[in-house]
């Protein structure tokens, strides 16, 4: 869900009881999961409110696509990708190219140039 695994979960959940105790913490829980569900419903009545005052032309609007790289991904990326990828010959995979310089042996000075420095 929010990229947490079982050991974050028990580790949440022990510091819960220990900062409400196991008294308050079936409490707190039903608070949090309230507030959680207004959040919800908040965010889905702007939606719907935004969906509604927008008229018929914005009606597979996303506000996702509001996100700069979702925009940019959806909008510019898209056919650049699946252009590139129908043109894409089947090319084997590359070699390291080969060092530009010789090796030198133990205690070999290196050659120097004047001009690059």
């Amino acid at each position: 869900m929010f990229g947490l695994g079982w050991p974050e979960i028990i580790a949440l959940v022990v510091i819960a009881l220990l900062v409400f105790g196991p008294e308050k913490l079936p409490q707190a829980a039903s608070q949090a999961g309230r507030t959680l569900r207004q959040l919800r419903q908040m965010a889905n009545n702007a939606r719907s409110d935004l969906e509604a005052n927008l008229g018929p032309e914005f009606k597979n609007f996303d506000p996702a696509d509001l996100n700069p790289k979702t925009f940019v991904r959806k909008h510019l990326l898209d056919d650049v990708e699946k252009d590139w990828k129908d043109d894409e010959p089947d090319l084997p995979p590359l070699e390291p190219p080969a060092p530009a310089y010789a090796e030198l042996n133990f205690g070999e000075i290196p050659p120097y140039d004047n001009e690059a420095t």
